[in-house]
């Protein structure tokens, strides 16, 4: 119960970070070449400044939803720890 729980707290969080974390680094590069980034079209725009927004505000459902089932391997966890082993007095 608990692997199952630990596998609902840290796959979602590890699929959020791979996510998050190649976009964030091509804004970051785009910015430092002196370009504003197109996050709708994913590409950096050396002429027009381009609007800014959250992952969390483009990704609302993915993020909730990995935030929920991080939240539910939780409580398996706590449960797993917590519920009584078989065979032991």
């Amino acid at each position: 119960m608990i692997r199952i729980g630990l596998l609902l707290l840290v796959a979602p969080c590890l699929l959020l970070m791979g996510l998050y974390m190649p976009e964030q680094s091509s804004v970051a590069d785009c910015i430092a070449l002196g370009g504003s980034y197109d996050l709708e079209q994913q590409l950096c725009d050396q002429e027009n400044s381009h609007p800014t927004s959250t992952f969390m505000a483009r990704h609302t459902l993915l993020v909730n939803s990995a935030m929920l089932l991080a939240l539910l391997g939780f409580m398996v966890c706590l449960i797993g720890l917590y519920r009584p082993k078989k065979g032991v007095e």
